[in-house]
């Protein structure tokens, strides 16, 4: 009787540390598919980023051309009234 008692024990104590295990591997695993989608969403952002950027770099550049464009007028303009007066 007494060996009976110690085989359960000891197999309830083997499934335990199985079943442990087991749940320990599924949160592992659980946490980086979490990490991996984690860094995908991170990834795209940088991505966006990047390109929100060079968008405004092209504006940015347009501007300054605009910008160059009416200082020229503007000079022009105001040689003229020199001239006039």
């Amino acid at each position: 009787m007494n060996d009976g008692l110690l085989v359960f024990l000891a197999t309830a104590g083997l499934l335990s540390i199985i079943l442990v295990v087991v749940i320990w591997q599924l949160a592992v695993t659980w946490r980086a598919k979490a990490a991996l989608v984690r860094e995908g969403e991170y990834r795209q952002l940088g991505e966006r980023a990047v390109a929100s950027h060079e968008e405004t770099q092209r504006q940015l550049a347009g501007i300054s051309s605009q910008l160059a464009d009416a200082r020229a007028r503007l000079a022009s303009i105001e040689k003229s009234l020199t001239v006039i007066d």
